[in-house]
């Protein structure tokens, strides 16, 4: 078994992308993070449905960091209620989670 855990947040344009990969990267608080620019996203806001084109961040993390992940995220995001969803890795490269946990602390 492994902490280590995936970390999906989508951010508004490559500004606060490029930002957020900062400070995360900087705090080691993620070992690699990918951007999927030009998602559409659909969603629900305010009582109305909301179209959005965004840049997806998938963050590779580990559990014990994820309470400053998320202070970082939410101190940093432009959006009101970011996208903060981490999900469990079952299982993975072994030299893969090696690394990751070597560049997370």
């Amino acid at each position: 078994m492994t902490d280590a855990i995936v970390v999906l947040c989508t951010c508004p344009d490559q500004t606060s992308a490029d930002l957020l990969c900062e400070q995360l990267l900087n705090q080691r608080l993620a070992a690699c993070i990918n951007q999927l620019p030009g998602i559409t996203s659909v969603y629900r806001w305010q009582g109305k449905v909301e179209r959005a084109t965004e840049i997806q961040l998938i963050i590779k993390s580990r559990q014990p960091l994820f309470a400053e992940l998320q202070a970082c995220i939410q101190t940093h995001h432009p959006y009101e209620v970011p996208e903060l969803l981490a999900l469990p890795v079952s299982g993975g490269l072994p030299a893969y989670l090696d690394w990751l946990n070597g560049e997370t602390s």
